[in-house]
């Protein structure tokens, strides 16, 4: 019995020492795991009080009972960690006792820590993602009985060096009183990668696609890159410049003929052209977000535009696109947003009715975010 006795007491004695401890200046001493800090605030795992931070500099000492990732003095070295007065110790396998000041440490990690930031060195094609699914219904009936649908789809991962973008729209309305008639039926959507080529520059793919079936647009189709700069990267805050070039490739079918005989005809044509533009995000507070993108497809040369009864004219052609969104969440998954759009062509084809230059969108409803 005494035996087991003392055997139990040594146990307990040996807890300690099998935990990460830190003692501040005050006196107070916290063991646990530690997991990570920044040079500035360091997080300790404990089994009374969960996570808990404290400060960098009111640390006293360190002793770590396994092996901790430490970036200081701009090298980084990997071993049970230590202090001796102002220094920080930490023992390596191959190299021995690597030491320097506290003050210059960088970056703490646990193993787990760093294999998690590893990970996201390299992430799986499905991993990182962020967005969310807006959503917008409207019915009406009596007088007039009408229905409206739009929804949207955005997502974005971001890595280290890269940025892939995706994005889909649609609005459709009908109305059923006093005659059954479409008067909304459009769709848009696209990708845009970005690669970093320094903190402050990067190189741009992008394909944008638009179609609608009232001005009897089959499929606008716009692939370009180029170049852009992050003239703004902060927290709240981010805009980038973007230039570059593109091809841009347009058809119709069935307009109708202003003149006719024939009664319709269906153009179509091809141009290439610069891409000028910038995307902007800001958060307002800490539950809303605003977007805004605006681009500019200018012809580099004259584009020939087909005209009824086999006529045609060389003009240059601009087009244009301008987005504005606000999302404000309401809880971790749900939000509200709001979005306009107008999408630009300084000459469409002739037809009867007049196809508009402008097309504007508004919409708003739910919004359904993720995160992967």
């Amino acid at each position: 019995m005494r035996k087991r006795f003392v055997a139990g007491l040594l146990l307990l004695l040996a807890i300690p020492a099998l935990a990460d401890q830190i003692v501040l200046k005050n006196g107070d001493r916290l063991t646990g795991s530690i997991t990570k800090s920044d040079g500035k605030q360091l997080v300790i795992k404990t089994d009374y009080a969960g996570d808990v931070t404290v400060k960098f500099d009111a640390i006293e000492s360190i002793t770590s009972t396994g092996d901790l990732n430490v970036t200081m003095g701009g090298k980084t070295a990997v071993g049970p960690v230590t202090t001796i007065g102002e220094n920080l110790v930490v023992t390596t396998k191959a190299a021995g006792p690597v030491e320097a000041p506290k003050s210059s440490v960088t970056l703490v990690r646990s193993p787990a820590e760093q294999a998690t930031y590893e990970k996201s060195l390299h992430p799986g094609l499905l991993e990182g993602w962020n967005g969310g699914l807006n959503l917008g219904f409207a019915v009406t009936a009596g007088n007039s009985e009408t229905k409206n649908l739009n929804l949207g789809f955005n997502a974005a991962r971001t890595g280290f060096h890269d940025k892939l973008t995706l994005y889909t729209n649609s609005i459709y309305a009908v109305t059923d009183k006093p005659t059954a008639q479409t008067t909304s039926n459009s769709t848009g959507g696209g990708a845009r990668y970005d690669h970093n080529l320094s903190p402050r520059t990067f190189g741009f793919v992008s394909a944008d696609f638009f179609a609608n079936a009232l001005q009897d647009l089959n499929l606008r189709s716009i692939l370009g890159g180029g170049f852009g700069v992050h003239a703004i990267k902060s927290a709240p805050t981010t805009l980038d410049l973007l230039a570059g070039v593109n091809y841009t490739h347009e058809s119709f079918s069935g307009l109708a003929d202003p003149n006719p005989p024939p009664t319709n005809y269906s153009p179509s044509n091809s141009s290439a052209g610069l891409t000028l533009g910038e995307t902007f995000s800001h958060k307002l507070g800490r539950s809303t977000v605003v977007t805004q993108t605006f681009f500019l497809y200018p012809s580099l040369t004259q584009t020939t535009i087909a005209l009824p009864n086999d006529l045609s004219e060389n003009v240059r052609v601009l087009r244009g696109t301008f987005n504005l969104g606000m999302v404000t969440k309401l809880n971790k998954w749900l939000g509200w947003q709001m979005s306009f759009g107008d999408v630009f062509d300084n000459h469409p084809p002739v037809a009867t009715p007049p196809i508009e230059r402008n097309d504007v969108q508004f919409a708003t409803g739910l919004n359904f975010s993720f995160t992967h």
